[in-house]
This record gives structure tokens, C-alpha cells and sequence, in this order.
């Protein structure tokens, strides 16, 4: 007869820390209206590399503006593409990666299309993504979570990874798939893709404020909220 030894005490963390920042920062809910579709999720997420999300939502809702499909701007010269993504951090690197990921949809699918995904399962269709130039892993979860497609795929940005790493819940070098593949299976499973997506959010508000990446904070003011429960702050008491 096979023992039931209990769920992943890791789990229970997840839990109690989603509840420790939802007291010290609120809730942060993503509305339905500011769902994106996944073609325009998809976009931001190529452009971003190193660059702050209310730059890159200008770019690409200035691209879709100017060019009124994804198509049309899937044919401008990477020179052109270039000129109009000068709020990146790397507008040349921005412009090579979105118009070869676009030209490949359009190859496979005949236009800028990501609607066969909705009937994949999840890694199925993060996997066709990751075939796309210059999409990986957090950027296939973000299309798949935060965009209208809402699914249950956890997005890892780096103060997410560096977060899961000083709490000793993810391995100290895993990279972002590393860091998926090790919280997936420990995801509460009464979570939704909402509750998901708020964690991330949740988090990247701790990575802003106290788990800087050179500078830990955990003493500020009333302390990190998630202290009790992180491997590197529960150091810094001994």
C-alpha cells in the first residue's frame, strides 16, 4: 500500500506568502479590459528585453496604431521597424527578433494568428512558441497567461527567479525555464491562472522594493513580508 506523505511544504509557502504581500501591497488584479490579445502580448514580449513595460506597451500599441495589423509591420524593413522602437533598450536587437518571429508565423499559419493555441494543451502550445525567434520561456507563459488566453502558466521574470532563489524554493542558478519547471508542479492547486498572474505581479512589486538584485532590504521599515518563509532572509537574522 502506498503512503499518502502530504503535499510540498513548498506549496504551503507559495500560499502563505501570496497572503503575506497581498496584506503589505494590496491586490493586483489584472482587469479583463487590459487583457491583450496573444499576438499583442507576444509582441511586447519580444521587444522587452531590459526595457521598462511602459515603454514597451508604447511601442507596440504604437506599431499596431501606425501599421494597423502585425502583418503590414511584418513587411517593413528592419531599418524602419528600428526607427520606431528607439524606446527599447535595444531597438536594432527589437527590430531583427519581431520581424523574424512575425515573418514565422505568417510562414506556418498564413498571417499573424496565435488562435490555434487556445485548443493546444499548455505545453504543447509553450513549446510551438518557443520555436518563434526571440520568444522563451517567460515570454510563452506570458502569452499564455496574461493575455486573453488566461491559462494557468506561471510568468518568471528576474526578481521572480531571484525571489524564488534567495527563498530556497527553486535551485540558486536556475535560469527562468529551470525556475518554471521547478514551481509549476507546486503551484496551489486551488490557484487560478488569475491567482497566478497576480503572484507574478505580487512579486515583482517585492523585487522593486525590498529583494533588490545587489541590495537586500529585508529590514526595511516593517520588513519583508515574505522574511518568515525566505532561506536568505531568515540568514541575515543569524
Amino acid at each position: 500500500m502506498q503512503l499518502d506523505l502530504g503535499g510540498d511544504h513548498r506549496t504551503d509557502i507559495l500560499r502563505r506568502s501570496q497572503a503575506a504581500l497581498i496584506a503589505r501591497f494590496g491586490r493586483i488584479i489584472r482587469p479583463p479590459n487590459k487583457r491583450r490579445s496573444p499576438e499583442w502580448v507576444l509582441v511586447h514580449g519580444v521587444i522587452g528585453a531590459q526595457t521598462k513595460t511602459a515603454a514597451s506597451n508604447a511601442s507596440t500599441d504604437g506599431l499596431l496604431a501606425e501599421f494597423g495589423s502585425w502583418e503590414a509591420v511584418a513587411e517593413l524593413p528592419e531599418k524602419a521597424l528600428e526607427d520606431r522602437l528607439q524606446r527599447q533598450s535595444f531597438p536594432s536587437v527589437a527590430a531583427k527578433r519581431l520581424k523574424a518571429c512575425l515573418q514565422a508565423i505568417i510562414a506556418e499559419r498564413g498571417s499573424v494568428t496565435l488562435s490555434h493555441l487556445s485548443n493546444l494543451p499548455l505545453q504543447e502550445a509553450m513549446a510551438w512558441l518557443e520555436t518563434l525567434p526571440g520568444v522563451a520561456r517567460k515570454n510563452s507563459a506570458g502569452v499564455m497567461n496574461a493575455s486573453s488566453f488566461d491559462r494557468k502558466a506561471m510568468v518568471i521574470d528576474g526578481h521572480h527567479r531571484r525571489i524564488m532563489q534567495r527563498m530556497g524554493l527553486v535551485p540558486a542558478k536556475a535560469d527562468t525555464a529551470k525556475t518554471y519547471d521547478a514551481l509549476m508542479p507546486i503551484v496551489p492547486p486551488e490557484w487560478s491562472a488569475a491567482d497566478m498572474d497576480e503572484h507574478h505581479l505580487l512579486l515583482k512589486k517585492l523585487g522593486q522594493t525590498y529583494c533588490r538584485p545587489r541590495a537586500l532590504r529585508c529590514s526595511l521599515g516593517e520588513g519583508c513580508p515574505v522574511r518568515g518563509d525566505c532561506q536568505t532572509g531568515q540568514s541575515q537574522d543569524s
